[in-house]
């Protein structure tokens, strides 16, 4: 079932004719789509071959990221401790297909539990990847625009407010005045005053791939920009449970204001995507749900 109303999905075929008009060193190597289950919000995935995976998007809002991708992460790559998905090709569309692709090497391994981890070591894992991108000079990055993640939170208001009365026809295990009151909680934190810095974005478990248990690489740069950090203490919240919750807020480091903006950018998201997904994607819908109740309890 499509998660969007107004997906644009690429098929087998169109990703092998792309292959052989633009790659042809590849264009003799099998062509498999990812399960769906490993299939994120606005990418289709195939792998070619063994070693590599096209990454195709299927929404309109996630065009960029093939520009993205190739333009800042082979210059931030060497900078950090895990490996990351630096594009090989960046492709253009043809076969029927309107937008622009990368092609990025495989990386073999597991995720995380999709509703939540323990893992104290990998926590500190990622916190150092964290730690390492928002030490690299942010100078000339692309800064976030309003409304994103790593924008002042205020520009996420308006979405939220709408949400609540569609919230509040359903049980969703959350009373929602309780996590309309943590949202002005989140609001009323100082905004971030200090330089902005290189921030991933988007550390749910299927961006983080481990493999022995341990941190292997980081993938999924669309949310990549220049901006407050907050969202990347979020994980605590989006990706940790119990002991490693606190080791990862620990390790991040950052102020209280910084928390409290981090428990918005865990609590807007989930807020505006419980309803959307909740018939098309509905193991979105319930990390939303458990999200709610994660701020709701850490702000009570």
């Amino acid at each position: 079932m499509p998660i969007h109303d107004d997906e644009v999905r690429a098929t087998v075929d169109q990703v092998r004719r792309l292959l052989a008009d633009q790659c042809p060193q590849w264009a003799d190597l099998p062509v498999t789509p990812l399960p769906e289950k490993l299939e994120g919000t606005d990418h289709v995935l195939f792998r070619i071959g063994d070693a590599l995976v096209a990454r195709m998007p299927k929404i309109a809002g996630a065009v960029d990221q093939a520009d993205s991708d190739a333009r800042w992460l082979p210059a931030l790559a060497s900078q950090l401790p895990v490996r990351i998905p630096v594009p090989v090709h960046l492709g253009e569309p043809g076969a029927e297909y309107p937008w622009r692709w990368t092609v990025v090497p495989w990386v073999a391994g597991t995720t995380p539990p999709r509703l939540g981890c323990d893992d104290v070591v990998l926590a500190r894992e990622v916190a150092a990847f964290v730690r390492a991108l928002h030490r690299i000079d942010p100078v000339g990055g692309p800064v976030k625009p309003p409304g994103s993640r790593g924008s002042a939170l205020v520009h996420a208001d308006e979405e939220v407010r709408r949400a609540l009365p569609r919230l509040a026809e359903h049980d969703d295990g959350f009373e929602v005045a309780a996590a309309e009151a943590a949202w002005e909680t989140c609001l009323a934190a100082p905004d971030w005053d200090r330089t902005p810095v290189w921030i991933h974005g988007d550390l749910q478990p299927g961006n983080l791939i481990t493999n022995g248990d341990r941190l292997a690489a980081v993938i999924d740069f669309g949310a990549l920009g220049v901006g407050d950090p907050a969202p990347d203490v979020a994980p605590a919240l989006w990706t940790f449970t119990g002991a490693a919750r606190d080791a990862y807020r620990e390790a991040v480091g950052y102020d209280d204001a910084t928390w409290r903006r981090a428990c918005g950018w865990a609590l807007a998201p989930s807020l505006t995507g419980i309803d959307y997904y909740r018939h098309t994607f509905p193991r979105m819908a319930e990390h939303g749900r458990r999200m709610v109740r994660a701020v709701v309890a850490e702000l009570g």
